[in-house]
């Protein structure tokens, strides 16, 4: 069987639809209020580092993913020891991002509709597009961009007569400290998530630069989030965006212009569901290629339904209500993140360096 590839274009959609995913239609860093966009620029300065090591190990280990690396690295004990938080962890985000699909729809887009009912629709899509393979992602991800960056351009311009630009001011009323850590938020929710590419970029066509896509997705991702901030902040206040769970919806449904352009919330709707079926698709796929590394299966295929309804389960049981998943998003996840987005891939890097400098490991070409 052919090895799967994508181009460097579709890793750079792909790597950008998967930042976007549901985390700029939460909003970013509601908690600095009207500062958020400053806190966004900080926080794409704090992902520069990581970007930088996720893209090292890529560059070292050449057409290998993370569990292969975790194998080289650490030996095939400890290897695979290690290999189970990068299992666990794209499991459960995947759980997370289907869960914000459904309580969008629950509470703002089709308050009547059960829950599970979108749920389920996003995870048979992604079962579907993960046994496709991750080529399909690609090639799906050159379609998807450019029409969510025309939605966002469009709506973009419908708002501007609602801008308010006395919402801009105080800067830093609260001082540094609340943009400091709704920047710390930004770089794990979604930035640091990049660590899962480990396990994708391995598709990546060889003559690919990896650290051209890393930090091509994240330059793209940070003009599209900082703008798309501001553009929450001008129309709906910091004090606002501090407190509505969909700022962006929320923002978009006051367009109404010549009682013509009206209730055109469904395109956020829309760019919603395209990017949280990219990312639940990659976190999907993550954990089904690691549960065959982990297993010796032959073809990672063979488990992608049951690790997609598994996902969907946990999406379903792993929160109470609405405040709980906020609550975990902005004050518990980037704490519970860090050791599978800082400290293992730090960790593994430094280990692999040393290593092959001494001459302990070498490495061949995997393709």
């Amino acid at each position: 069987m052919n090895k799967e590839m994508i181009t460097t274009k579709q890793g750079v959609y792909l790597l950008t639809l998967f930042m976007i995913g549901s985390n700029l239609f939460m909003g970013l860093a509601p908690a600095a209020k009207s500062d958020a966009w400053i806190a966004a620029l900080m926080g794409t300065l704090m992902a520069l580092p990581i970007i930088f090591i996720y893209a090292r190990l890529l560059s070292l280990f050449k057409g290998r993913d993370i569990f292969d690396i975790l194998n080289l690295v650490f030996g095939n004990v400890l290897g695979k020891i290690v290999a189970l938080a990068y299992i666990w962890y794209p499991l459960h985000l995947g759980a997370m991002v289907i869960r914000d699909l459904g309580e969008f729809f629950n509470t703002v887009a089709m308050p009547e509709t059960p829950m599970l009912l979108p749920m389920l629709f996003l995870g048979f899509l992604s079962i579907w597009a993960v046994i496709a393979g991750v080529e399909l992602l690609g090639r799906c991800s050159k379609i998807f961009l450019p029409i969510v960056v025309i939605i966002m351009f469009i709506t973009s311009l419908l708002v501007i007569p609602y801008w308010n630009f006395a919402h801009l001011k105080p800067v830093m009323y609260d001082g540094i400290g609340p943009v400091l850590n709704s920047a710390f938020d930004i770089f794990s929710f979604p930035l640091a998530e990049t660590v899962l590419f480990l396990a994708v970029f391995s598709a990546l066509k060889t003559e690919t630069s990896i650290y051209r896509v890393y930090y091509s997705g994240l330059f793209i991702f940070a003009a599209i989030g900082v703008l798309l901030t501001l553009r929450n902040i001008l129309v709906l206040g910091g004090d606002i965006v501090s407190v509505v769970n969909f700022p962006l919806y929320v923002e978009v449904s006051r367009i109404n212009i010549g009682e013509f352009i009206q209730r055109i919330e469904v395109s956020v709707a829309t760019t919603f569901v395209i990017t949280d079926f990219i990312k639940v698709s990659v976190c999907l796929y993550v954990t089904c290629i690691g549960i065959s590394k982990l297993f010796g299966l032959k073809n990672y295929r063979s488990i992608v339904v049951q690790t997609g309804l598994l996902m969907v389960l946990l999406a379903y049981i792993m929160y109470e209500n609405i405040m709980d998943m906020i609550y975990f998003a902005f004050e518990i996840y980037a704490y519970y993140a860090l050791p599978f987005q800082v400290i293992l891939p730090a960790i593994i890097l430094v280990i692999a360096e040393l290593r092959i400098r001494t001459g302990q490991l070498h490495i061949g070409k995997k393709y």
